[in-house]
């Protein structure tokens, strides 16, 4: 018998093919007969379509077609609500099609012999246009007299509002010692996949529509598909190649619609790779939100109440906002027992581009109002911070904002220790803190501390499962395992655990086992590459297959074959007036310490350490867990210090890789030291939690405190740029 694949570092097994450069991703793809493809976007963030000439476009050398709204048969889209035409213009199939809402909305699309054939056509498409009234700032869009941007839709822009009504607030702040009131703005930020979106579509040799490009749910990816061509699923056919990250970029659509309805009607092959420009446009972003807390406790350091309203900017179409801002409402109080609370989070459509999945998905924006809050009330108090969380971290058994008890076990309490003990954090007397700068340095330091908590898995009612499939081949000895599975590999190193997991419960060495992955004309359901689920979700499926694959063998049963699909425990969404719920089976929690230097002449952030505990349940395989952390600690950094997502009247300004700058190896932290907390899960695989988001959560909130120990002031948005703190200093306007 092996010695045990869980819970060691096996070596990626995608690794050789994507570091030799065999690997295939979307836009490697070639075809005998393929054809290229090119789209014309609206470029306009608010305008109704009066009319599409192609006929120039027709007629220029090598085009094999030209499509625009009147060719897609079901001509709507939308992960959540089909609230998207495939194609913008008139003669559509649905009504309200001929309205472009935000500059990357698609137009028509050129077919060609060549790239460069499809790029000359697509600039002989002439568009009338008719502007409509621009709505680029969610406050305003909020109010009664706006502009209707979906007037099918309901009487307002107002796309979500949660409510979350915990106790009796005016008698909790009666209560309370010290009341902290603060407002808040988080950013736009841009995913900023290596891979831009690309793709090839065709017919297979069963005649069905087949696409391959990334995304982060194939069955999902086909229903889409399927429903705007008026074809049945299984007409349909979604594979997914190497995909070169996603984040949550990939849930929505981008090229994968066009490609088949090309694909289908010319009956070749047909690709499209899009340019950066293209890709930073074309798809969502994180949500911008606009927050307003008012937090109280007592003088021995109790939470009393919580109240809060976050607005999130959900730009022209709905996306996945109703769910990301479910989660950015029961984050909004931080892993905190407070016995009142109160919360309105309201996603507004505005002429932007669509609020997006983005890892930590709301998590992070709400957590960084709830722990500067805390953060606040612990400096008023006069308290630690990492004491002040000690006191109020949820426990076993407490309520939470919901109304129902916060599923077991809870391990906040045991990550805020970690993290504490590992950065050495030491209490200091507020009369000891030094902020002013030094004759002979412009250079501060600071500390911080902050903590988060994460759904795993869907939401709201909706019943969690996973598909696998596994074969044992062989006679007396188990000489080959294919395990098949379509959960997407999105660079976090899944299909690695997955056969880790497989190979734990056969008792074979992980080089037998062969997957099959990402297609979804041969594999069930997987769910999507999201909500920290996959390891979760799959790793139940195929320790489920697994064992009953093993049972048949020992019958033996040649080869022995088994599917499994798991179901999650149950979950119920929001009352609409109170909140209540159990939202979600489970939870992760991490907490964060943070260094930095700031340079008070310049205005320069330097991120100089940052501990980050987290309690993943069990590490299935440590260093795939310690690459995520550190990754999303990058990540978060990027968008605490770095990132700056611009745009005018609708209109992307920071549309290059050169004008919306990501961290390179000089910018990111100098020292990230990961502590692995293991609580195990009763649910979960060995125990394991999901946790691709969970590092990711804490960081802003860290940083934000770490300036404000070095400088003397809470800046409440960021991203926390040289001119953001010379501002706060008071050195520029």
């Amino acid at each position: 018998m092996p010695k045990n694949s869980v819970g060691k570092s096996y070596p990626r097994v995608d690794a050789h093919g994507k570091v030799t450069g065999q690997t295939l991703y979307s836009g490697d793809l070639n075809m005998k007969g393929m054809l290229h493809m090119k789209i014309l976007m609206a470029e306009r963030p608010h305008a109704r379509v009066k009319n599409v000439r192609v006929e120039k476009a027709l007629a220029a050398p090598g085009v094999a077609a030209v499509y625009t709204a009147k060719d897609v048969p079901v001509n709507e889209y939308g992960l959540q609500i089909p609230d998207q035409p495939v194609l913008c213009g008139p003669g559509g199939s649905k009504p309200h099609t001929d309205i472009v809402r935000f500059v990357g909305d698609q137009i028509a699309v050129v077919v060609a012999n060549s790239e460069v054939e499809a790029e000359a056509a697509i600039r002989l498409i002439e568009v009338d246009y008719e502007d409509l009234p621009l709505l680029t700032d969610a406050i305003t869009a909020m109010r009664p007299d706006a502009p209707l941007l979906h007037p099918d839709r309901g009487d307002s822009n107002v796309c979500v509002h949660y409510k979350i009504r915990k106790g009796d607030m005016e008698a909790a702040f009666a209560k309370a010692d010290v009341i902290v009131e603060g407002e808040y703005h988080t950013p736009v930020q841009e995913h900023a996949y290596l891979q831009p979106e690309a793709g090839l579509a065709y017919i297979d040799e069963q005649g069905l529509v087949t696409v391959e490009a990334a995304g982060q749910w194939t069955h999902a990816d086909r229903a889409a598909i399927a429903h705007s061509l008026g074809l049945p699923d299984e007409m349909v056919r979604v594979i997914y190649p190497a995909i070169g990250g996603a984040f949550g970029g990939r849930e929505d659509m981008s090229v994968q619609i066009v490609l088949a309805l090309a694909a289908w009607k010319l009956k070749r092959p047909v690709k499209i790779v899009w340019s950066r420009r293209e890709s930073i446009i074309g798809h969502g972003k994180r949500h911008e939100t606009f927050i307003k807390a008012k937090w109280g406790a007592t003088s021995d350091g109790k939470l009393v109440a919580a109240e809060s309203e976050l607005i999130g900017d959900g730009g022209a179409y709905m996306y996945t906002s109703n769910k990301v801002l479910g989660n950015a409402a029961i984050t909004s109080s931080g892993p905190y027992f407070i016995p009142n609370i109160k919360v309105d989070v309201y996603g507004v459509y505005t002429n932007n581009l669509p609020g997006a999945a983005f890892r930590g998905f709301g998590a992070p924006q709400a957590l960084f109002m709830a722990e500067s809050q805390m953060n606040k009330l612990a400096e008023k108090l006069g308290m630690d911070p990492v004491e002040f969380r000690l006191i109020n971290a949820l426990r076993d058994g407490d309520t939470m904002s919901v109304g129902t008890p916060v599923p077991g076990p809870v391990s906040v309490v045991e990550c805020i220790e970690a993290a504490r003990d590992k950065f050495g954090w030491k209490k200091k007397k507020a009369a000891a803190r030094k902020t002013k700068v030094t004759k002979k340095s412009s250079i501060v330091r600071g500390r911080g501390f902050a903590a988060g908590f994460k759904n795993v898995g869907f939401s709201f009612g909706y019943q969690e499962n996973c598909w696998a499939k596994v074969e044992i081949h062989g006679n007396g000895t188990m000489d080959r395992v294919i395990l098949h599975h379509a959960g997407a590999e999105v660079g976090q190193g899944t299909h690695t655990v997955m056969i880790q997991m497989a190979a734990q419960v056969l008792g074979v060495s992980e080089s037998k086992i062969e997957i099959r992955s990402s297609d979804s004309a041969t594999q069930g359901n997987p769910g999507s590459a999201s909500a920290s689920r996959l390891t979760y979700m799959a790793g139940n499926s195929i320790k489920g297959a697994a064992e009953a694959a093993l049972e048949k063998w020992k019958a033996e049963e040649r080869p022995a074959i088994a599917e499994y699909k798991y179901l999650a425990p149950r979950t119920t969404p929001f009352n609409k007036e109170t909140g209540y719920s159990t939202p979600n089976f489970q939870y992760a929690y991490a907490a964060q310490a943070a260094e930095v230097e700031v340079d008070t002449e310049t205005g320069h952030v330097r991120v100089i350490r940052l501990i980050s505990a987290d309690d993943v349940g069990k590490a299935i395989n440590p260093d795939l867990v310690i690459g995520q952390i550190e990754g999303a600690v990058v990540q978060a950094h990027g968008y605490a210090v770095l990132e700056e997502f611009k745009t005018k009247d609708g209109k992307v300004l920071t549309d290059q890789l050169s004008t919306y700058l990501i961290p390179t190896i000089w910018d990111i932290p100098e020292k990230v030291e990961s502590v692995l907390v293991e609580v195990p899960d009763p649910n979960g695989p060995w125990g394991a939690r999901g946790m691709g988001e969970l590092p990711y959560l804490p960081v802003a909130p860290a940083i934000a405190a770490a300036i404000h120990d070095a400088i003397g002031v809470w800046i409440s948005e960021f991203p926390f740029t040289p001119e953001r703190i010379l501002r706060a200093l008071g050195k520029i306007n």
